[in-house]
């Protein structure tokens, strides 16, 4: 469900994308409101859903995990058991930071990351190729990372 939010909110949100750490009182002085107006609007963001979650980022390189490989799956079938059979599966692995539906020829796109090649095989050989349901699997080995992002176009989508 999309909502109109008010400047501060949007405000409060681009700080937040920034470092998720700031105290409400330092927010609330940035954007020239008392703490507890600050408080509350945050509070309802989370509440509706629009904050999800406050996390810490963590260095992927800084953990020694130097692979990331972007993988383009069809299934052997897109009826529903499969595509859930499926979907239930790869959820359970963490290995698996991201994964999308997708229109044109690929049915799934997931982004892994493993700490070398020799990992990212013994996954794809232990896991994906056991899986019933992934008739075709082609794997994309990212090179060199230009932008990872975490934030939400705010200024220019809302």
């Amino acid at each position: 469900m999309t909502q109109k939010l008010a400047k501060q909110d949007i405000e409060i949100l681009k700080m937040l994308q920034k470092d998720a750490s700031l105290s409400t009182a330092a927010i609330a002085e940035r954007i020239n409101i008392s703490q507890s107006p600050c408080w509350r609007r945050i509070n309802r963001l989370e509440q509706d859903g629009v904050i999800k979650e406050r996390v810490a980022l963590l260095d992927r390189a800084a953990l020694g995990m130097e692979v990331v490989v972007f993988a383009t799956i069809n299934l052997t079938s897109t009826g529903r058991q499969n595509l859930e059979a499926f979907e239930r599966e790869i959820v359970r692995h963490p290995e698996v930071i991201e994964c999308y539906t997708m229109t044109g020829i690929w049915d799934y796109m997931l982004k892994i990351v493993t700490k070398d090649i020799r990992h990212y095989e013994a996954f794809v050989r232990n896991t994906l190729t056991e899986s019933p349901e992934i008739r075709e699997l082609h794997s994309h080995m990212a090179v060199t990372e230009i932008k990872n992002s975490t934030e939400m176009p705010l200024d220019t989508q809302l």
